[in-house]
């Protein structure tokens, strides 16, 4: 059998034109040739480390919004807070990540992907360092202010170059791993929140910001980023350093050239390049489950869960440890599962489950629909659109619930069906396509 399989993978690589390729079991199934050259590898050494310093900005991003739960009675009492000057402390994230989201395309466009993480860092270890040492609530806004805006790019951010930097058959995985982060971050903070005072907690958030400031001397940039601004040895550059030294990055090379000149016929500048009418579905679809996500009460849960388990006769240390539990198996079934079942069929199941919607398993996706001339402003628009829920939600959250604590869940339900509803009938699934593939597909549909 293992005879007749090596035979079988020989002869297909020979009618492909691969005829200084042979099969070698030594390397797991990979190709070797005479030359020295091998197939594309799914995974090597620097793409998992490039793939890790993403993770760093999604368990960055987890601790920021997760944060405020554990310590909002001590923040409160120690500072002299009211539950309306909390719930701005609470909800000026959200502010942040409105003013980060809407400039977050652009800015990831303009100066790339690894010199926008270099920035970032800036305001991440900046708010932490404001919130572990404010003796003001204006100075504890302003950190929490400054961590937003770093959320509001750094989500869109870390989806957009791990899909860049991995091959279709593992970009699922490996996506969802790194948004499987933000939610080891949150538990993070659950967990170690219960524990330690909340100065000593925003100290310990800085670690994934100094983790990933030396990280970043060793990861490459991202292909796709080089292709557009044809910076073609860079290119190729990056490619053999994510898929292996000996790797024949030929066809990859070409495929993302090919399609980055195809797109030149387009605009790359303004905003209204996006309304086009082949967008206009794509653009309705992420935009609306961003929405309905946020109107579903995942801002609210997450900023305030403490607060909710105290009101429900629950301890807040269990009832927070218990939840930061749940959120790892999800995580973890949510990372196995996704090359299996799809994208989309997991994203129903979080729609209706909520759950912080599986730690938005299903969104780092659908900012590949849109093609490189107007993925910027896509991403621009449709972060915009969610924080901008998200503050609402978050703000209002604390009067609403003493508004009726039984309606107030009864909405954030509705909403999340009607999630459920739109990813039924408006998600296509991406398992096992390119991202040329997709965006060809939902642009074509559109049409």
């Amino acid at each position: 059998m293992e005879q007749q399989r090596k035979e079988a993978t020989e002869r297909l690589l020979s009618r492909q034109g691969h005829h200084n390729l042979v099969y070698n079991e030594e390397n797991g199934g990979v190709v070797v040739g005479d030359e020295g050259l091998v197939a594309v590898s799914n995974f090597t050494s620097i793409l998992g480390l490039s793939t890790i310093t993403a993770a760093c900005i999604t368990f960055g991003f987890g601790c920021a919004i997760g944060y405020s739960s554990p310590t909002q009675s001590s923040i409160m009492e120690d500072l002299g807070l009211s539950v309306a000057e909390f719930s701005l402390v609470g909800s000026i994230l959200s502010i942040g990540s409105l003013i980060g989201a809407a400039i977050s395309g652009k800015i990831t466009d303009l100066f790339g992907r690894k010199l926008t993480m270099w920035i970032l860092n800036l305001f991440y270890i900046g708010g932490w360092l404001a919130i572990a040492f404010t003796k003001a609530p204006w100075l504890l806004n302003l950190g929490r202010l400054s961590l937003g805006f770093t959320n509001g790019i750094s989500n869109y951010l870390a989806s957009i170059y791990v899909a860049e930097i991995t091959t279709k058959n593992v970009r699922g995985r490996f996506t969802i791993i790194v948004q499987f982060l933000t939610g080891w971050g949150v538990s993070f903070m659950f967990v170690v929140g219960s524990f330690v005072h909340w100065r000593t907690l925003a100290l310990l958030a800085t670690i994934p910001s100094l983790l990933q400031l030396l990280l970043l001397f060793f990861i490459p940039e991202s292909p796709q980023w080089l292709a557009k601004f044809g910076r073609e040895k860079e290119l190729e550059a990056a490619l053999l350093c994510l898929r292996g030294d000996k790797a024949d990055i030929s066809h990859e090379a070409t495929e993302i050239k090919d399609y980055v000149e195809s797109l030149k016929s387009f605009s790359s500048e303004g905003i209204l390049d996006i309304f086009q009418k082949k967008y206009v579905r794509p653009l309705l679809t992420v935009a609306g489950v961003l929405v309905l996500m946020n109107l579903g009460g995942i801002n609210a849960l997450t900023y305030y869960s403490g607060a909710i388990f105290v009101s429900a006769g629950v301890s807040s240390m269990v009832g927070l440890i218990t939840l930061a539990a749940t959120q790892t198996v999800i995580g973890i079934l949510g990372a196995t599962l996704i090359d299996k079942l799809g994208r989309r069929p997991l994203l129903l199941v979080s729609s209706a489950g909520l759950c912080f919607s599986s730690f938005l398993t299903g969104v780092s996706f659908f900012l590949k629909l849109f093609p490189i001339n107007v993925k910027g402003s896509a991403g621009s628009i449709c972060n915009f659109m969610g924080n901008l829920t998200g503050w609402v939600v978050a703000y209002y959250f604390n009067f609403l619930i003493e508004w009726s604590s039984t309606g107030i869940f009864f909405i954030f339900s509705a909403f999340s069906f009607a999630n459920f509803i739109l990813t039924v009938t408006m998600v296509p699934e991406t398992k096992g396509r390119t991202l040329e593939e997709i965006r060809a597909s939902i642009t074509h549909s559109s049409d």
